[in-house]
């Protein structure tokens, strides 16, 4: 009696196991070990290390799929410091889920509504005039040309003259602010001495800011040069902020006869001082 409920307890264990073990695991990965095991002689077991060989790297896991924190959104509005109407912004999954989308503030990225902002974005682009709109970008760009002011060095050659791509490189290197050549307008007069101009800058076909430019002698760039400069207007400032040096102040009568000693009495045609003293 004993044996046949032993057998049949094993059985319906090994049959358990068995089937546990025909069971495809969902969360199925391939690692390597990252440092490679010496070859053991034959019928030796290798010898690995008890903490070097325990490293593995992740080769593969289809199934495994990592929770991504971000998601991508078009804002329908603008968004201070994230973007304007018709943006694709990448912002975390609570403030998009909780803030952006009840809000309707932005939208899903789906195939349907990028379809329908390109077609807007189109539009005002290529409409009239009267109905386009400034992007957030153009309007930060707007905003910090108004209070920009460019200066631009003169070259030691001969003849100088101040041009669109002359001006448009000095945009980007001092400015950082990419400018192309349809969107300046120079003066008419050619630009050729130092002093104070100015040039136009169309921002996306709508808006055009005036810049103030001012043309500067040449500067030697060399770092010698530089500090010479650097020392002489320190020079120049100090001397300005020192006070005028005011000249010897003149001595008046009366100061001398106050600062001159007063003369010994005379006795005898000897002053008392060197007069020789009586014996007794």
């Amino acid at each position: 009696m004993w044996g046949s409920s032993r057998r049949v307890l094993q059985e319906a264990v090994t049959s358990q196991v068995r089937c546990f073990s025909q069971t495809a695991c969902k969360n199925t990965v391939v690692v390597e070990r990252w440092w490679k095991v010496p070859l053991a002689k034959e019928g030796q077991s290798p010898r690995l290390h008890p903490r070097r060989h325990r490293i593995y790297k992740l080769v593969e896991a289809p199934n495994l799929v990592q929770k991504e924190k971000f998601m991508d959104l078009i804002l329908t509005q603008t968004v201070e410091k994230l973007g304007g109407r018709g943006d694709t912004v990448r912002v975390k999954k609570g403030f998009g889920r909780s803030k952006l989308l009840p809000q309707g503030l932005a939208v899903y990225p789906s195939p349907e509504n990028k379809e329908m902002f390109d077609e807007e974005m189109r539009i005002l682009r290529e409409g009239n005039l009267e109905d386009r709109v400034q992007t957030r970008t153009g309007l930060l760009t707007v905003d910090y040309l108004k209070r920009s002011h460019l200066k631009i060095n003169q070259w030691p050659s001969g003849e100088y003259t101040l041009t669109k791509e002359i001006a448009c490189r000095q945009f980007a290197r001092k400015l950082g602010v990419i400018v192309p050549l349809h969107a300046l307008t120079l003066p008419d007069e050619p630009i050729k001495d130092v002093g104070e101009y100015w040039c136009d800058v169309t921002v996306n076909g709508i808006d055009t800011i005036r810049v103030p430019v001012e043309v500067l002698p040449y500067e030697d760039p060399s770092a010698e040069a530089q500090r010479m400069l650097k020392k002489l207007r320190l020079e120049a400032e100090a001397v300005e902020a020192s006070p005028e040096k005011a000249g010897p102040e003149m001595a008046t009568p009366d100061d001398e006869a106050a600062a001159s000693p007063e003369p010994l009495p005379e006795q005898n045609g000897q002053p008392t001082e060197n007069r020789p003293k009586d014996k007794d």
